[in-house]
């Protein structure tokens, strides 16, 4: 365990920036998937417009807040599945007739790829069997399996215990290393770095009960996430976070692509409040996620960075840092 504290004021309350005008849907850096799914998307809505039309009626009549700022007619809940950083429009979950597809065992960000990718392997493992070289067809049926375990979705039970920070990634934890400053946490900081393989759940959750201020998307490399310099040269995604509640901590987390990992998935948008373990995006195939959180203060309280290098931890459930005897 490591604890830190510093004589340092809480800094002032932040007021939620306007979202960049690069980040252009929840995956800016784009895809082949994706761009796969955006032109189904468009012969989806013709589909329902002509075929469908009370269905589109029942769904404009239980929509919430306002499309405005999604680059295309929303229909119903599907559309905005990148785009919900983009608008405001929403559905409660008795009116979402997809909502089922969240309470899947596999991510909803994930189910094009499983598609697209695992269609082929069903194929061709079917081919091999049904020609008699079956023994050949583990090859696609593996590559399946580890297509279906990339993008799990497993269960969390997230600690409710005031003062905790929970890990915002799957992995190992690669770095703990203090920052004398960090312009956004206004104060001298500590930086946790979690190192994500390709068989790591690769689900981003919020590590606190917390508001969006900013967010910046950096185009880069795809370096190997284990190469120091990947933390500064592949593409990346910052958040800057704001506690709900009094201190009203600031934190940082920044998805950062990997050698495979080259689609970043971040569904935040300012001014939104998550829940501490909630999702809010993903890294799809191998990354690096970090999470910065400032020193400890006499507003904020005795720093302790539960785990060490090396030890493994689980987004939601896992205790990354801890602050004791806060005052509010």
């Amino acid at each position: 365990m490591h604890g830190m504290s510093d004589v340092q004021t809480s800094p002032p309350r932040l007021a939620p920036e306007p979202l960049p005008d690069d980040i252009s849907s929840a995956q800016p850096g784009g895809g082949c998937c994706y761009s796969i799914e955006l032109a189904w998307g468009h012969v989806r809505r013709w589909w329902l417009r002509t075929f469908r039309s009370g269905h589109v009626a029942r769904m404009a009549a239980t929509r919430r807040g306002d499309p405005t700022g999604c680059p295309h007619p929303v229909l119903d809940p599907r559309d905005l599945k990148f785009f919900r950083n983009r608008c405001t429009a929403h559905w409660l979950d008795d009116d979402d007739p997809f909502q089922w597809r969240d309470r899947l065992p596999v991510t909803r960000w994930g189910l094009a790829e499983l598609l697209i990718m695992g269609t082929p392997m069903v194929v061709l493992a079917v081919a091999l069997v049904a020609t008699g070289w079956w023994y050949l067809a583990v090859a696609p049926a593996v590559v399946l399996g580890w297509l279906v375990w990339f993008f799990r979705d497993p269960q969390r039970a997230v600690p409710q215990e005031a003062g905790l920070v929970v890990s915002p990634a799957d992995g190992v934890v690669a770095e703990v290393t203090p920052l004398e400053f960090d312009e956004f946490i206004g104060g001298p900081a500590v930086r946790i770095g979690i190192f994500l393989s390709i068989f790591n759940v690769h689900l981003n959750r919020a590590p606190e009960r917390l508001r969006v201020i900013r967010l910046r998307y950096t185009p880069g490399k795809f370096l190997n996430a284990l190469n120091p310099a990947s933390a500064w040269e592949n593409e990346a995604m910052w958040i800057g976070f704001e506690a709900c509640d009094a201190p009203h901590r600031r934190m940082i987390v920044r998805q950062i692509a990997g050698l495979f990992a080259r689609r970043i998935v971040c569904n935040l948008r300012p001014g939104q409040e998550c829940q501490r373990g909630e999702k809010f995006g993903m890294i799809k195939l191998g990354s690096r996620t970090e999470l910065i959180v400032p020193a400890g203060n006499e507003s904020f309280g005795n720093l302790i960075v539960v785990p060490t290098v090396g030890e493994v931890v689980k987004a939601g459930s896992t205790v990354l840092a801890r602050y004791t005897k806060a005052e509010s």
